[in-house]
């Protein structure tokens, strides 16, 4: 049996919580919290297809289910057939599994798949990854480019670079350029030198509310601080990143947080700063998908916020995730 997570909630984050949430919802909320996430990967197109690792897979007597009908490479490891009934995998399997060791599957959550899904980057493209460690979504845009056009994936952190440049060596990828630096400072550089992306993505650095199941230090972590401090940084990679996109250049802005002031409130800033150069997107999932909130603690943002997705893990048996995707209209 999985081992749960059982959580004694900080009244301050409850507290939040069950504004985001009503009643009933917000039970099915915590009562999820203390499930352990689904066993997911993402098959590596460059260097296998979905049926192929399902094939593979199955052999090992795994059970593979395929939740998403039009992403086959979006894959759950349900457990281990035996002779009886259907068993764990042992602590580290995944990781330490061949198919894993050659770039065969990218151990990666679902909900931390749906922002490459929602970008569809296109080989020949130009595409930033601001904050690209530990390389999840860095690999996952290098299969959909099929390794051609150029990703530059940057990092400030050199222990995170190490990681990141691992991932991206095991699972294959010739096209990007690793880039240590912060990410103002980047953009800035970049748009000095006129070097501007079709495809940009900011994943931002975040509380990591959403995170919980997978990782309960995060919330031991928590502090409604970090969320206002850390806030201030992604409205200054947002502005940058959106200075070196294209016109008519598309951009996701995402996070692994609920908390308004990380989400909404970016991009309800955002869209009065750019103003008519700038335009959101709706955005179809595979998930159930909530439409973003236009109201958080006396604060009122743009009716247009609507048009961003909150992922709750309740909904779908996901992490949590908030995802923005916005275009370029003009100069």
């Amino acid at each position: 049996m999985k081992k749960k997570n059982n959580l004694e909630l900080k009244p301050l984050f409850e507290e939040r919580m069950k504004k985001l949430l009503e009643p009933a919802d917000y039970g099915r909320y915590k009562k999820i919290l203390s499930k352990p996430i689904l066993r997911s990967i993402r098959c590596n197109t460059l260097k296998i297809s979905p049926d192929e690792l399902k094939k593979i897979l199955e052999k090992k007597n795994w059970k593979i289910s395929q939740p998403w009908k039009n992403y086959p490479e979006v894959m759950v490891v349900e457990g281990k057939n035996s002779e009886e009934d259907l068993i764990e995998l042992e602590p580290g399997e995944l990781g330490r599994a061949l198919e894993h060791i050659l770039g065969y599957y990218y151990i990666q959550e679902l909900a931390s798949m749906l922002p490459i899904i929602v970008l569809k980057p296109k080989p020949d493209d130009k595409f930033l990854d601001l904050c690209a460690s530990p390389g999840s979504k860095t690999t996952q845009a290098c299969s959909e480019m099929k390794n051609s056009g150029t990703i530059i994936a940057n990092e400030i952190n050199l222990g995170r670079i190490k990681i990141l440049a691992s991932n991206l060596e095991r699972c294959g990828v010739t096209n990007s350029i690793i880039t240590m630096s912060d990410g103002v400072l980047l953009c800035d550089r970049l748009k000095e030198q006129g070097i501007f992306f079709d495809k940009i993505l900011v994943d931002a650095p975040c509380s990591g509310e959403g995170t919980l199941r997978s990782s309960p230090k995060t919330y031991f972590m928590w502090n409604v601080k970090t969320i206002k401090g850390v806030s201030k940084l992604q409205k200054k990679l947002f502005e940058k990143a959106f200075e070196v996109l294209r016109v008519d250049g598309e951009m996701i802005y995402s996070t692994c947080t609920h908390a308004p002031e990380e989400d909404e409130e970016i991009v309800d800033f955002a869209l009065e700063k750019f103003k008519d150069k700038i335009k959101i997107e709706k955005i179809i999932l595979p998930i159930k998908c909530r439409e973003g909130i236009t109201e958080w603690e006396g604060k009122k943002f743009s009716k247009e916020t609507k048009n961003s997705c909150r992922i709750y893990p309740h909904d779908s048996d996901t992490e949590g995730f908030f995802i923005s995707k916005f275009r370029k209209v003009k100069a």
